[in-house]
């Protein structure tokens, strides 16, 4: 039972976004390629990667890695940012046009945690924390994240 609810809320999640997305298409063409869209996700998961991080996750040679992102660059929805460390690296940071494009996933993620603050106890919503805490960090292990912010 568990494993049907986890995934009928995962399942809302992605549905709703896609319905977002599809509504948008009548008013302006698309820009972004499936493929592309999957490359953004990991980029914001990711939290402005390093080309070789990007390309790693994605399992990717370096120039397919490259040549992908040229694309996302050319459309403008990443740009290349230079590490004040190592100046011969590049992080991939969003740009706000693709912020805007990602906050209509993130803008109803917020709605229905402001439905959960309403409905449970703040016991019970520190222990939904704890609990997709442990998730990430020690039930998902095959996927880690960096610890840096994510772009506003």
């Amino acid at each position: 039972m568990l494993d049907q609810a986890f995934e009928q809320v995962y399942n809302k999640f992605k549905l709703h976004f896609y319905q977002k997305i599809f509504s948008r298409f009548e008013d302006r063409e698309a820009t972004l390629t499936t493929v592309e869209s999957f490359c953004m996700e990991v980029i914001m998961a990711l939290r402005e990667p390093t080309i070789a991080e990007f390309s790693h996750m994605m399992n990717l040679s370096t120039p397919n890695a490259a040549y992908k992102i040229n694309s996302l660059v050319k459309k403008g929805y990443v740009e290349r940012i230079q590490s004040s460390t190592d100046k011969r690296e590049y992080h991939l940071r969003p740009t706000q046009k693709y912020i805007d494009y990602y906050n209509i996933s993130y803008s109803y993620l917020h709605q229905v945690m402001e439905r959960a603050k309403e409905r449970f106890s703040p016991e019970d919503l520190q222990k939904l924390e704890e609990m997709l805490v442990i998730f990430s960090d020690e039930l998902m292990p095959e996927i880690a994240l960096p610890k840096r912010e994510l772009p506003q």
